[in-house]
Parts: C-alpha cells; sequence; structure tokens
C-alpha cells in the first residue's frame, strides 16, 4: 500500500469517527481500505464497533447522496464532463444505466455488491428523478451490511487489514451472483404482482337532485 493512502488513512484515523465518516463520504480511498482500517483500530480499543458503524452508515449514504443529486440536477451531460474528477467513468455509466433500466429501483440495493456498478449506479437513479426517500431507503439497506462485514474483517485481519480486499476478492463473484438472483427474483415478483385497481368516479355522481 502507498505511502500516500496510509497517511490520509492516518490522517482519518486520528479524527476518529468523523474521520471514516469523511473517508467514506469523499471516497479518495477504497471504502474497504478506509473500513478495514477502522476495523483494526476497532481491534485497537481506539474505536467502538457501534460508533463506526454509525459513521460508516452515514459516510457512505452521503457519497450516494452526492451522487444522486449530481444525476438529479446535473444529468447525464454534466457527469459525462466532470465525472472523471470523482472516478466514474462513461463506462460505469453506461453499464449502472444499462442495469438500472433492466431491473428497475430495486438494483439500488442489490447493484451496491457488485464492482463497478455499485457507485454509479447512483447516478441514473438521480436522472430518472427516482423518489429520494426510496433511494435512500435502498441505499442504506445495502449500506449496512457492506459496513459491518469490512468493518469486521478488518478487525478479525488485525495488523494483515492491508490484505482486506484481496482476501474479498473470491467471495465477490459469489456476493454478485447472489444480487443477481435477487434482481431476478424482484422483476418476477413485479411481473406477478397485479396491477393496482384505479376507481374512476364519474363527474356530477355525487350530486344531489
Amino acid at each position: 500500500m502507498s505511502e500516500l493512502i496510509m497517511k490520509i488513512l492516518n490522517w482519518f484515523a486520528e479524527m476518529g469517527y468523523i474521520g471514516i465518516l469523511l473517508g467514506l463520504m469523499v471516497e479518495i480511498i477504497p471504502s474497504e481500505l478506509v473500513l478495514g482500517y477502522g476495523g483494526y483500530l476497532i481491534g485497537m480499543g481506539k474505536m467502538n464497533f457501534l460508533g463506526a458503524v454509525i459513521a460508516g452508515v452515514v459516510g457512505g449514504t452521503i457519497a450516494q447522496l452526492f451522487l444522486y443529486w449530481a444525476g438529479y440536477y446535473g444529468g447525464r451531460t454534466f457527469l459525462l464532463k466532470y465525472g472523471k474528477y470523482i472516478f466514474i467513468k462513461e463506462a460505469h455509466m453506461i453499464m449502472a444505466e444499462e442495469w438500472f433500466q433492466r431491473y428497475g429501483v430495486g438494483v439500488v440495493f442489490t447493484a451496491r455488491f457488485i464492482p463497478v456498478v455499485r457507485h454509479a449506479i447512483s447516478i441514473p437513479a438521480g436522472i430518472a428523478r427516482m423518489s429520494a426517500w426510496t433511494f435512500t431507503f435502498y441505499t442504506v439497506a445495502a449500506v449496512i451490511p457492506w459496513t459491518i462485514l469490512f468493518l469486521s474483517l478488518g478487525r478479525i485481519l488485525g495488523e494483515n487489514w492491508q490484505q482486506i480486499r484481496e482476501i474479498t476478492a473470491p467471495y465477490l463473484i459469489p456476493v454478485a451472483g447472489f444480487s443477481f438472483v435477487l434482481i431476478m427474483l424482484y422483476i418476477i415478483w413485479k411481473k406477478k404482482s397485479p396491477p393496482p385497481i384505479v376507481t374512476v368516479k364519474k363527474v356530477g355522481s355525487d350530486k344531489r337532485i
């Protein structure tokens, strides 16, 4: 791991829980490393697990809300021009758009566990003007297990926390597969759900004679 990344992580560590929040909110370093280091600090007794989870969930959610609102107000053109500054490439956006159009709002949850699209998926959600409350609900629901997982792994690995990405890499494919199954089940459920019954009230039907 580069010396620069370690300096940044140490800087975050000095700020405690706020450091984890900022590290995930800005995400100049992959969330796996920020949370892995946070887990290591928990194992050292320098942080409380619950406090770190709360900071991680808040920071991770805010990061995705930034991308959501960028898509909502800036649109596709804006993000194609400036996305590179937040590490979002055009290929990532195209893939995320295809996933969102194909699988609907449920993909905001499942895509969080899939490499490449897990951050970019927030952009088409914003462009499509998905409800902010629905987006936040799905995002938080995915960020919570992600945060707990990597904080726990960082604590278990201890001084070997820097290997967290290499250790978890073999498990990403099964997780991605499980997420894909969830997407397909969601699509099947949506197709089988009966359409809502809409009652039309005739004009003047309640008029007294």
